[in-house]
This record gives structure tokens, C-alpha cells and sequence, in this order.
């Protein structure tokens, strides 16, 4: 990473990686709407999630992972967009950093590795659902060619209001 930036690599996420991911997804379904999640799932409760990417194929999990404390400060995900058997050319997306690092590139560190692992799958779209309001959300998908969709109104409520939900694609293929 450039100078004045925090040094991370981005790897396959592992088995061991799993406090880590749980407590930064647990961070944003604490203390933001970006999850939609209305409860706190334990590391336990998210093992199948780390689990189900393989470590080659559409489905994906790459975490980054500070160099010198070997921290995880962030990841990203590519997971089944629809479980209908036509859909399995598309995707959808995500990406997680830790507070701290947010707008230190992490996020595009995450999102090259991503989609440099899917470049060779057999995948046309891929996906992504942005709580609103996240600008720099919206940016960093719009950097990787990402283009708004459409937005559901009032998809989801949690902090006792409810939010909206911008979708994105993006052409794989």
C-alpha cells in the first residue's frame, strides 16, 4: 500500500480467521444499519458462512491482514446472488473494514483481490446491496464499475427506523 497507509496482504480467509470477521461484522450490526441484522450472531453461529467459500470457484472470501500485527482489518465476500439454478452466474458482493482503516484503502485492496480471484469463473454479473445513506460505499463500488440500479424504500428497520437498500451491478463478463 502507498506510504502513510496501513501495510496489509490479502489472503483466502481460514478457519482461524473466524473471531476475527464475527467481531468486525458484529461491530457494523452493533453500531451501524449496514447489515440489517437485528441481532448478534456469535463466531459459533457464522462458521457455516466462513466455511461455505471454497477457496477456488464463484463463492469467495478474502480477508486483509495487517502486516506487522496480523490483525484482520477487513474482508470480502462473493456469495450465490439467488439459489435458483439460473442464477449461478451472478453473484453478489460485499466488503467490511474496521472503522479505523476505513477510507486507507483496505476496501479496494479487498475488492482488487476479489474480483482478480473471480476474473477466471464462469460468471456474468455480480451484486451488491448498499444500506443508505454510505457515499463511500456507493464510491468504492462505482471505482470498480459498479452502476446504481434502483433502491427498495424502507427495506429494512433496525435502530427503530426504517432504511433503504441501493442496489448495484456490475458486468463480469
Amino acid at each position: 500500500m502507498p506510504s502513510g497507509r496501513t501495510e496489509v496482504q490479502v489472503r483466502p480467509g481460514v478457519e482461524e480467521d473466524l473471531e476475527a470477521l464475527a467481531d468486525l461484522y458484529n461491530h457494523d450490526a452493533r453500531e451501524t444499519s449496514i447489515t440489517f441484522d437485528t441481532a448478534i450472531p456469535t463466531p459459533e453461529e457464522r462458521r457455516s458462512w466462513l466455511l461455505s467459500p471454497p477457496v477456488d470457484g464463484p463463492y469467495r472470501l478474502m480477508v486483509a491482514e495487517e502486516a506487522d500485527t496480523r490483525r484482520i482489518p477487513g474482508y470480502a465476500t462473493s456469495s450465490p446472488f439467488r439459489t435458483k439454478p439460473a442464477c449461478t452466474t451472478s453473484v453478489e458482493t460485499a466488503v467490511y473494514v474496521a472503522p479505523d482503516l476505513v477510507r486507507r484503502g483496505v476496501g479496494t485492496l479487498l475488492y482488487e483481490a476479489l474480483f482478480d480471484a473471480l476474473s477466471g469463473e464462469d460468471l456474468h454479473r455480480a451484486y451488491a446491496g448498499i444500506a443508505q445513506p454510505n457515499e463511500r460505499s456507493a464510491r468504492l463500488h462505482e471505482r470498480f464499475g459498479f452502476r446504481h440500479v434502483g433502491t427498495y424504500r424502507e427495506v429494512g428497520r433496525t435502530f427503530g427506523r426504517y432504511w433503504d437498500a441501493a442496489r448495484y451491478e456490475k458486468d463480469l463478463a
